[in-house]
């Protein structure tokens, strides 16, 4: 198995160098967009002095400190063997508290390791505060074990302690979830409450008092995949409860935060709408709707400068839509103010200090990767920061143009067109970038640094939000169970063909592409609609039903079966309908696959069964990367140039693509 992974790559490689995609005159380069960003995240420490923030360095994240005031190093934070900084907080004006993370690669969330580190900004009094599978830093007597530490509240006006999330299968006491006060100089922890069962998360009152528990089950009354969930209320006497089941009432329940005057916020879904946010009577538990959507769940939300109230609702079945629910707070009026500077863009209170006079304020857009400003209360003004990716210039970025349609069955979904900067937007060849999951991601509008490379070599990108994708209700995610090679299917190609056919693109040039799912999506769709795409590229796709139910991580977890259950069917024959391996003799255009060797979620034997179902079949890929090192998505920018370098030449082979990028221009 590793030859023919070495083989193949080398194979790929040589192909890459002797076949090198060509930069139009004025496009960044293809290094210009597999680049790291300046930062992921970033937060300035309660008394304005400092400014944290993540920075990605492939298949590792480290932690920077820098001094606001001029941007200059402070400290470095990089963990041992290629772990990575994940979740990061002030606990005081000189000291954060961090955990730490693996990445699984670019389509699959990081998993916690366990362990949490405590360091001062400078560098100095480092300290493990919790490992997995050991003992705490200084409870040396108390076996940790399978215990996972989640951080839940900083307490603003504590400079030592923060109150966390202590998960486990299962304690003594008989339920998984403990909320502890956890000092952040030793690590050692004092239980505050324990959940009503098992599966719990637990939110806090205004006071900081463990007061709500939300509990959750993935399975239905019949032991099929579902998810349903349960809130409790915790009295003052420490009994729980229960306000609602979502069994029994048919409406999902779940408290999302507390603000400074004791609001409860909360979101509430029947199954069938979108949810909608709302307020919690503490007495009674009845819910107050304040925002609701027609299509869109909620997709964030503009908080107070300290995160404690909820100002408006960010709904995005397009662009996004701001829609304020609290206009007198006293942050709301600065908050339009920004928001009026940057017409166009989503601006949002990243961080503050602690009296909140400074504010870190994070705006993006489709062509603007990512800007930090500073904003100080007593002057008005905002300073610029820094840029996430400051060599790419917005002015020369693709614009998204988001879309609807109504599919053969009557479902109404939405979508997204970059548009080439510089073209009219007409009669383009296309690149059909189906997105991964299929039940709960999504696309959305923000900058993607992927379709910005594929549109500035002259391709349309089409993203669609087929029936399974997030942000839509429970309802429209619930009817992409079982419908991977139907319904979904469907929904891709009436979205292309709706393309098309409005003149947007070149129904004679049009590739499709994706990862993860999008990666099966590609190999799938094809088989269904034999013209209507002229070649198609998978990237660690799950192609092979019988690969994922035995040798995914997802196969691994009780729940995971549970879901593959529901998402494949429980035959075989209803799982080979639906795996592209089966159908390889109906492929009659080019292919191309890549996959990470490592990768636990879509794991390479199904990049490599494909492979050999189309050679039987008489149509053999054009090429095929088996990356060593990388996982569910390649991280290190050497591999991605690769990779993209690869991908390019495939699609101006097939459909060429290339046009002159000029000065941008409307698109109608």
């Amino acid at each position: 198995m590793k030859k023919l992974h070495l083989a193949v790559l080398g194979l790929a490689l040589c192909a890459a160098s002797a076949h090198a995609a060509d930069t139009p005159a004025g496009a960044p380069t293809i290094a210009d967009f597999v680049r790291h960003p300046t930062y992921s995240g970033a937060k300035i420490s309660p008394t304005g002095e400092y400014l944290a923030m993540t920075v990605d360095r492939g298949d590792q994240d480290v932690l920077t400190v820098l001094r606001t005031k001029d941007l200059s190093l402070v400290k470095v934070n990089q963990l041992p063997d290629e772990k990575s900084v994940g979740q990061f907080e002030w606990v005081s004006p000189e000291r954060l508290i961090f955990n730490s993370v693996r990445k699984l690669g670019r389509y699959a969330q990081p998993f916690g390791t366990g362990e949490w580190y405590g360091v001062n900004a400078d560098g100095s009094q480092p300290r493990p505060l919790v490992f997995y599978g050991t003992r705490d830093a200084t409870q040396r007597g108390k076996q940790v074990g399978n215990e996972r530490f989640q951080l839940l509240d900083t307490l603003p006006d504590d400079d030592v302690n923060v109150i966390m999330t202590v998960t486990s299968p299962r304690s003594s006491e008989g339920v998984g979830t403990e909320l502890v006060l956890f000092d952040t100089l030793t690590g050692r922890r004092k239980s505050l409450a324990r959940a009503p069962r098992e599966n719990c998360e637990i939110a806090l009152d205004a006071s900081k008092a463990p007061r709500f528990a939300i509990c959750y089950d993935d399975e239905d009354a019949q032991g099929n995949f579902d998810s349903q969930n349960e809130l409790y209320r915790r009295g003052d006497d420490g009994k729980w409860t229960l306000v609602n089941s979502s069994k029994s009432s048919g409406k999902h329940l779940s408290v999302i935060g507390t603000s400074t005057d004791g609001l409860i916020y909360a979101n509430q879904s029947d199954g069938k709408k979108p949810e909608a946010l709302g307020t919690i009577d503490p007495a009674t538990g009845n819910f107050n709707t304040l925002f609701e959507d027609p299509v869109s769940d909620p997709a964030g939300y503009i908080t107070s400068a300290d995160g404690e109230n909820i100002l408006g609702v960010i709904t995005e079945a397009g662009a996004p839509r701001v829609t304020m629910v609290d206009d007198k707070h006293a942050d709301a009026e600065i908050y339009a103010s920004l928001a009026g500077a940057f017409p166009g863009q989503l601006v949002r209170f990243s961080s503050a200090t602690k009296d909140g006079k400074k504010i870190v304020v994070s705006v993006v857009s489709d062509k603007n990767p990512g800007e930090l400003y500073l904003y100080d209360r007593d002057t008005g003004k905002a300073r610029f920061l820094m840029q996430g990716r400051k060599w790419l210039d917005p002015k020369k970025m693709a614009t998204v143009k988001p879309f609807s349609l109504t599919t053969r069955d009557g479902l109404k979904i939405h979508g997204y067109l970059t548009i080439p900067n510089g073209s009219d937007g007409k009669n383009l060849p296309m690149i059909v970038n189906v997105h991964g999951g299929p039940m709960g991601p999504r696309d959305d509008w923000a900058f993607n640094w992927e379709t910005q490379l594929l549109a500035s070599r002259g391709y349309l990108v089409m993203q669609i939000n087929y029936r399974g994708s997030g942000g839509f209700g429970k309802a429209f995610q619930d009817k992409g169970y079982g419908t991977w090679g139907t319904g979904i299917m469907y929904d891709i190609i009436d979205a292309t063909k709706w393309t098309i056919d409005q003149g947007y693109a070149d129904g004679n040039r049009v590739c499709i592409y994706g990862g993860s799912f999008g990666g099966y999506a590609s190999l799938m769709a094809p088989t269904i609609d034999q013209k209507l795409f002229k070649c198609a590229f998978g990237y660690v796709g799950a192609y092979d039903m019988d690969v994922q139910l035995t040798k995914s991580d997802t196969s691994e977890r009780e729940s995971g079966r549970r879901y593959m259950a529901r998402a494949f069917g429980k035959t075989k024959a209803e799982q080979d309908a639906m795996s592209p391996v089966k159908h390889a003799d109906k492929f009659k255009i080019p292919v191309y696959l890549a996959a990470g060797a490592r990768d636990p979620r879509c794991p390479p034997e199904n990049t490599e069964n494909m492979n050999k179902a189309l050679i039987a079949a008489g149509n053999p890929p054009e090429g095929m990367i088996i990356q060593s090192g990388e996982m569910h998505g390649f991280y290190k920018e050497e591999n991605n140039q690769r990779l993209y370098t690869e991908m390019l030449n495939f699609f101006d082979r097939h459909i060429g693509g290339k046009v002159n990028v000029g000065s941008a221009s409307k698109a109608n």
